[in-house]
């Protein structure tokens, strides 16, 4: 009896192996917001990771969050590193691509609580007399994530957040100017 159990047992295992093993690959999560500022003023909030406090939707998740910054103050080679509590993690960005108005590229590296690599990509498309933001984040699943996607939708997980921050970036951009 106990034998027969131990072999039911195994060939669940051995099937929810091959079902989280043929799961997708790859993830890509992606939104869009329409600004009404120019191109180039939307970038700028993007391009300085100094800036990023003002609109990102996980920045408030920590009062106490811990923020370093190296290299140049913004575009390519800028990095932005965080420690914080459980809702924030700890983790690392870099600038890999800049094209002022058009693009910036970044590369995302969690570290805590689970450790991952994402490419993260803005771009910016003029739209009548404002511009077209869409924030796009993807990367690959290793057998963890496999696993984990099959009880969370990274679309849904990550998806709102990049809604509140693109609004929140919207805000920030349409603000008018202070002298």
């Amino acid at each position: 009896m106990l034998r027969k159990i131990l072999l039911g047992l195994a060939a669940i295992l051995l099937i929810l192996i091959g079902v989280i093993a043929m799961q997708p690959p790859d993830f890509k999560v992606e939104r869009s917001a329409t600004v009404s500022a120019p191109p180039a003023t939307v970038f700028g909030q993007v391009n300085d990771f100094h800036k990023w406090e003002a609109w990102s939707p996980w920045e408030k998740l920590d009062p106490a969050l811990k923020r370093t910054f190296e290299g140049p103050e913004s575009g390519v080679g800028a990095k932005y590193g965080w420690v914080g509590n459980s809702k924030v993690g700890e983790g690392k960005m870099t600038i890999e691509d800049s094209r002022p108005a058009e693009l910036v590229k970044i590369k995302l590296e969690f570290i805590k609580p689970m450790a991952a690599t994402s490419d993260t990509v803005f771009t910016f498309t003029p739209e009548g007399p404002g511009t077209k933001v869409t924030w796009t984040m993807s990367g690959k699943n290793n057998f963890m994530a496999k696993a984990f996607g099959l009880f969370m939708n990274m679309d849904k997980m990550v998806g709102g957040d990049f809604e509140k921050g693109l609004a929140q970036m919207k805000a920030v951009a349409e603000a008018p100017a202070k002298p």
